[in-house]
C-alpha cells in the first residue's frame, strides 16, 4: 500500500511539472492539483476499504479452512488414539494371561523338583530301585502284550533250578524263553557325572560304574541262562535312559563284555522295539498258522466239491434221460391223440351204406 501512495504522489509531481513546463496558471495547477488531490484521497480511501475487507474475508475463509483441517485432524488422531489404545489393552490382557501361565508353569516346575528331590531321595534305597525298575518294566510288557498275558510273559518267573528272573518272555523258536531282568547301577553312575567332584574322584567312580555293569552283566548270564530251558541270551534292563546313553556312547568295552556274555543291553525305549519286533513276529506267526488251517479246510472242500460235481453229473444225466422219454411220451400221446380225433370226423352211416351198395354190386 505505501509503494501505491508513493507512486501516486510521484506521478503528482510529474504532472506538476509537466503544469510548469507548459505554462499553465498557477490558478488552474491549484484547482486541479486540489481535485487530483481529493479524486486521490477518496481512491487511496476506496483501495484501503476494498482491501481490508478482501483481506478479512481472506482470513476468515483461512480460518475456516484451517479449523475444518484441525478438527479432521483431532478425529483421527483420536481414533488413532482410541485404537492404539484397544490394542495396547488387548497387549497387556495377554501379557497378564502369559504371566498367569508363566506363574503356573513355575509352580509346576518347583512341584515337578519337589518330586525329582524325592524320587532321588527314594532312589537312593537299592531296594526301591529295584522295586521302580521291576514296575517300569511291567508297565512296558503290559503296553506292549496287554495285562495278564501269560502265554507270552510272566513277572517273578521261577525257573527250575530256583532263580527268580523278574520277566520272563516266552518267544517263538529259535529264540524260545528270554529272561528279562532289572537293573539299576546309580551310585557309581550320579558320582561319575557330578561335575563337582574333583576328576581323579570322577574317574575313580567311573571305574567302580563299569565294575557294577560288569557284576550285572556276569549275574544274569549265570542265572538267567540255562541250557535246554532258555534261550541262550538274556536281557538287562536299565529303567534309567541316561545311564543307556552313558553305556552306547562313552563305553563300548562295556557293550562288547555283554554281547560276549549273551546279555543285550537295553532301556525303556529299546526295550519297546524290541518287544515290538517279537509281537509282529508272534502275529505273523499265528497268521501263518490260520493261513495253513484255512489251505487244509479248502483242500477239504475242493474234495466235497468234487464229489459234488460228480454226483451232479449223474444227477443231470438221469434228468436228462427222463427228460427224453418224457418228450417221446409227449410224442406218442399227441400221435394217439390225433388218431382218436380222425377216429371221431368219420360218419359211420354213410360207411355203412357204401358198404351194402358194395356188396350188392357184387351179387
Amino acid at each position: 500500500m505505501e509503494y501505491i501512495i508513493i507512486i501516486l504522489l510521484v506521478s503528482i509531481l510529474i504532472v506538476c511539472v509537466i503544469s510548469l513546463s507548459k505554462n499553465i496558471n498557477e490558478s488552474n495547477i491549484t484547482e486541479r492539483l486540489g481535485r487530483l488531490e481529493t479524486s486521490v484521497t477518496k481512491e487511496i480511501g476506496d483501495f484501503k476499504s476494498d482491501f481490508a475487507r478482501t483481506l478479512t474475508d481472506d482470513f476468515n475463509k483461512l480460518n475456516d479452512k484451517i479449523e475444518v483441517k484441525l478438527n479432521t485432524l483431532n478425529e483421527k488422531v483420536n481414533m488413532r488414539i482410541d485404537e492404539n489404545f484397544e490394542k495396547t489393552n488387548k497387549t497387556f490382557v495377554s501379557v497378564l494371561e502369559r504371566l498367569s501361565k508363566i506363574d503356573e508353569a513355575q509352580k509346576k516346575i518347583e512341584s515337578l523338583s519337589g518330586d525329582i528331590v524325592s524320587l532321588q531321595s527314594v532312589l537312593t534305597d537299592k531296594k526301591s530301585r529295584g522295586i521302580f525298575g521291576e514296575v517300569n518294566l511291567k508297565h512296558i510288557l503290559s503296553n506292549v502284550f496287554g495285562e495278564k498275558n501269560d502265554a507270552i510273559y510272566r513277572m517273578q518267573y521261577t525257573f527250575e533250578n530256583g532263580t527268580i528272573a523278574d520277566s520272563v518272555l516266552f518267544a517263538p523258536s529259535p529264540l524260545g524263553t528270554i529272561a528279562i531282568d532289572s537293573k539299576f547301577p546309580l551310585e557309581h553312575y550320579q558320582l561319575m557325572v557330578d561335575k563337582s567332584l574333583p576328576l581323579s574322584e570322577r574317574e575313580k567312580h567311573e571305574k567302580e560304574f563299569k565294575n557294577d555293569v560288569k557284576r550285572h552283566i556276569d549275574a544274569i548270564a549265570s542265572k538267567y541262562i540255562i541250557p535246554s530251558v532258555t534261550s541262550d541270551q538274556a536281557i538287562m534292563f536299565l529303567p534309567a535312559e541316561a545311564i543307556f546313553a552313558e553305556l552306547t556312547a562313552y563305553h563300548q568295552d562295556i557293550i562288547d563284555y555283554a554281547n560276549k556274555k549273551r546279555v543285550w543291553i537295553t532301556s525303556p525305549t529299546t526295550l519297546i522295539s524290541t518287544l515290538t519286533v517279537i509281537q509282529v513276529v508272534l502275529k505273523n506267526m499265528e497268521r501263518d498258522k490260520y493261513a495253513s488251517i484255512i489251505q487244509q479246510e479248502l483242500e477239504k472242500l475242493s474234495v466235497d466239491f468234487n464229489l459234488y460235481r460228480n454226483r451232479w453229473d449223474k444227477l443231470s444225466r438221469s434228468i436228462e434221460t427222463v427228460s427224453n422219454d418224457v418228450r417221446n411220451v409227449h410224442i406218442t400221446t399227441e400221435k394217439i391223440s390225433k388218431r382218436f380225433a380222425s377216429i371221431n370226423k368219420v360218419d359211420v352211416d354213410k360207411f355203412i351204406t357204401i358198404n351194402e351198395e358194395e356188396v350188392g354190386e357184387n351179387e
